[in-house]
């Protein structure tokens, strides 16, 4: 929740998941699902949810009527058309929450009245004015119960129509006053301009809270929503992750962050949302209407307080503020993110390493490096597990006589697998090939040559340290010479070279036996 001192302005946050949401293809929800995110909305500290269309469907009529019974705090709202069975549902299913609130709404624009509802502007007008009327009669006697009306496609209607069309219904009840945004068609200073202009020539504007719905068609929701706080409306309507109609709407995790982050700007507003819930509900939304979010989606996007650029995690780590201007632990992240990858710098794997228990010096961290860099250009980001596994390769590391440069494989059902291996020695990088059966057979029998041991493998064994196509393989296996069974490990993307590594992990560990004694 915001601090803000007394001379500021509380901007409403009404959470429309439920119904404007709800609308986006393949995001139906069942009752009990409706109910459970309700009650997370009321933990968010949501002003108002609206919590579905009643006379859609029985089963909406039902999850309203279940939220207005069981969730408490926000103000529970039920949409209804222009029509008196519509809002009879509307009342019915909301009647016995503490907090009510009838929602009503017709379109005002020359497409909506000539297209869909065939009216002209008299016929409504008094549709509109009718129905906030008999909505306000339903509420008398409910110790807390108001109506909203929205002018649908406020943005592509006439301004002197809209004018009137507010006053009128201000006039007939309505405490709210909602400005839909319907098909995102507005850019910010236009929509700024029309919120000034209701605030300017509407008489009674004083007398109701303006409201601001937009949508997101040409992804100006959230900015279309600030700049009308600033022109003067003081609710914003918004659903969890952006989720609407067609492309969405104005995302409440944006506007509430846009508000409480930049108080400089905004210092005349504030709200009342508890911030930690942010990530926590956005994670409930996306698993329980099956619509993941977009990995770079402002705040809640897994990448938010990702970084993978070698310069940006070196600033991360000195100071956060560098490259983030938002604490992730305050809207419910555990902490930033250092990706690694191939663009990641050695500050940020001495970082990591050190986070996970292993501290390395200066000549350490070079030989770490080059195999991490390795292996991030074959993976999309490194994994604590694939450090870990290249680790362990240094941990036992012993005096290298052999090092492996390079490898190469030629292999296939109709050729006999060939493997060509560089291998640095003393005095210099050494190349062999030699087949086999098979390319790990052919790579032993390649490194023999250059070595000049042979050892008798006895135990071979290979498991994946990561998941997924790009993980990396740890082979362990064990060799015998004259007695001495020797154990050698490695590990790569590529199980090849991993087998290599821990055949040359041996030779190296028997030539210290045999200069020990």
């Amino acid at each position: 929740m915001d601090d803000f001192e007394t001379n500021q302005q509380k901007v409403y946050i009404f959470d429309t998941t439920l119904r404007d949401a709800e609308q986006t293809p393949g995001a139906a929800l069942g009752i009990q699902e409706k109910l459970e995110i309700a009650k997370h909305l009321a933990k968010l500290n949501v002003d108002v949810i609206e919590a579905g269309f009643p006379i859609s469907s029985p089963g909406d009529f039902e999850a309203v009527k279940r939220i207005a019974n069981e969730v408490e705090g926000p103000e529970i709202c039920a949409l209804s058309r222009v029509v008196e069975k519509d809002i009879t549902a509307a009342w019915k299913a909301i009647e016995d929450a503490p907090r009510a609130r009838i929602h009503t709404f017709v379109g005002t624009s020359p497409i909506h009245m000539g297209r869909i509802t065939r009216t002209t502007p008299e016929d409504t007008l008094r549709m509109a004015t009718d129905a906030v009327a008999y909505a306000k009669s339903l509420c008398e006697g409910h110790p807390d119960a108001n109506v909203e009306f929205s002018p649908m496609d406020a943005g592509r209607t006439e301004l002197a129509f809209l004018y009137e069309v507010v006053e009128a219904t201000i006039a007939a009840g309505a405490t709210v006053v909602n400005i839909p945004e319907t098909v995102g068609w507005t850019v910010p200073t236009e929509f700024g301009d029309l919120i000034k202009g209701i605030m300017a020539n509407v008489p009674n504007v004083d007398d109701a809270i303006i409201s601001v719905h937009c949508h997101n068609d040409l992804g100006l929701a959230v900015a279309n929503s600030l700049i009308a706080i600033e022109q003067g409306a003081r609710q914003v309507e918004c659903t969890i992750n952006g989720l609407g109609e067609r492309a969405g709407n104005t995302s409440l995790e944006e506007v509430v962050m846009a508000i409480r982050t930049r108080r400089d700007y905004f210092k005349e507003y504030y709200t009342e949302i508890n911030a930690k819930e942010i990530v926590p509900i956005s994670r409930r939304v996306s698993r329980t209407m099956g619509i993941s979010v977009q990995p770079n989606k402002a705040i809640v996007g897994a990448n938010a307080f990702a970084h993978s650029s070698g310069i940006h995690q070196d600033g991360i780590i000195k100071s956060r503020v560098t490259f983030e201007i938002i604490d992730p632990k305050e809207i419910g992240w555990k902490e930033s993110q250092l990706v690694l990858s191939p663009r990641s710098g050695r500050n940020a794997l001495r970082h990591r390493l050190s986070e996970l228990g292993y501290e390395v010096d200066a000549e350490q961290l070079d030989k770490v490096y080059e195999r991490f860099l390795r292996v991030a250009d074959k993976k999309k980001a490194v994994q604590d597990a694939d450090l870990e596994a290249i680790m362990s390769d240094e941990i036992r590391a012993i005096p290298a006589v052999f090092e492996l440069d390079y490898i190469q494989v030629v292999s296939g059902t109709r050729i006999s697998p060939t493997t060509t291996v560089g291998i640095r020695t003393e005095d210099g990088v050494v190349e062999k090939a030699s087949t086999g059966d098979g390319p790990v057979d052919a790579a032993f029998k390649a490194i023999g040559q250059v070595v000049d041991i042979q050892l008798n493998l006895i135990d071979y064994q290979i498991r994946s340290v990561t998941e997924g196509e790009d993980a990396i393989g740890e082979v362990s296996l064990k060799v015998q010479d004259n007695g001495h069974i020797i154990t050698g490990h490695g590990a790569s993307t590529d199980i090849i070279e991993a087998s290599a590594r821990a055949y040359i992990h041996a030779v190296n560990k028997l030539i210290q036996i045999r200069s020990e004694g």
